[in-house]
């Protein structure tokens, strides 16, 4: 352990007698021929917070320490002789690596660096204070992703007619329901805006996220590659409880990833290949539960275009044996 070195740990009643890296004791009655004791270890306790440092790093330069321990101010201790700041102990370890090496590393995040701001006000260390102020000077923070809210069809059309990226939008209105929710409803729709900020973080600048508040549905997810609508996962269904309908809402956390990931196949307006159209666009199911809408297209014989087809994904279609339609 250096001679320079500071240990900031939680305040305990045996940190004096149990910890192996207790310091000699100091006589902090009073500090005024503490100057004389150079480079010896001194105990400070700061909100709870225990540091060990020296004299020497306490009175290296012109603050409010200097002046606690050369005898113009008056200290406090505990049974214990620990020195006594009533003061948060949370930035005290960044005032200390400032009087020992003259600089800090400053936390991330406006509000961290503001934080330690007001400490080196308090303890009067003003080189500290012009980092701080030279950081904030300089820290525009820029938002790490914006997300469209959209409040009309229009503006939601503009936004994916003009967008040159993939496009995936999570509608949900919670008052949209007409019947009362499951007890895990609110929850998984929680979920499902979770999962939505969280996609939106890791394809920042690839894919352009929107959120719908004023659809028509409770909680569904829309994807779209090229301005063109590639599929729908719908995330609510009503089930039968006794004498009455609910609506549930699920998290059908899998198939969302792996749509998304589809809509980064037409990341590039480059039209694709036939055959990864067709790779996208097939028809499947998967033990019913999977639902296709085909929009009618044109046709004809020879080299007529391809149907466009937009795969609606409903998470759960049935819930009792008695809604399924004959032949299921």
């Amino acid at each position: 352990m250096s001679g320079d070195g500071c240990l900031p740990q939680r305040h305990s009643h045996s940190a004096s007698s149990a910890s192996p890296l207790a310091c000699p004791k100091t006589k902090t009655c009073s500090y005024r021929g503490a100057v004389g004791l150079g480079n010896k270890y001194v105990r400070i306790n700061v909100g709870g917070s225990l540091f060990y440092t020296t004299l020497q790093v306490l009175t290296r330069q012109s603050c409010m320490l200097r002046a606690m321990f050369s005898g113009k101010k008056e200290v406090f201790t505990d049974k214990d002789g620990w020195i006594l700041i009533d003061r948060s102990g949370k930035h005290f370890n960044s005032v200390l690596c400032f009087l020992r090496d003259g600089t800090a590393a400053l936390p991330k995040g406006r509000q961290a660096v503001q934080e330690v701001l007001a400490e080196a006000k308090f303890y009067e260390v003003q080189g500290l204070v012009e980092l701080c102020q030279s950081s904030l000077q300089g820290n525009n923070e820029l938002p790490m992703c914006v997300i469209p809210l959209v409040t009309s069809s229009q503006e939601e059309e503009k936004l994916i007619q003009c967008s040159t990226k993939p496009v995936v939008k999570l509608v949900y209105n919670r008052s949209n329901n007409k019947y009362s929710y499951t007890s895990n409803s609110d929850d998984h729709l929680l979920k499902n805006i979770e999962l939505f900020d969280r996609l939106s973080l890791s394809f920042n600048g690839r894919v352009l996220f929107i959120k719908d508040v004023i659809g028509d549905e409770i909680c569904c997810w829309s994807f779209y590659g090229q301005a063109r609508k590639l599929a729908d996962v719908c995330c609510t269904s009503i089930v039968y409880a006794t004498e009455k309908k609910q609506t549930k809402v699920e998290f059908p956390e899998a198939r969302i990833y792996e749509e998304t990931l589809n809509t980064l196949l037409y990341e590039t307006m480059a039209p694709p290949n036939n055959l990864l159209l067709e790779a996208t666009r097939r028809i499947y199911s998967c033990n019913g539960s999977l639902i296709e809408e085909e929009e009618e297209g044109g046709g004809g014989a020879g080299g007529a275009k391809q149907r466009e087809r937009v795969r609606r994904i409903h998470v759960k279609r049935y819930s009792t044996y008695e809604e399924r339609p004959l032949g299921h």
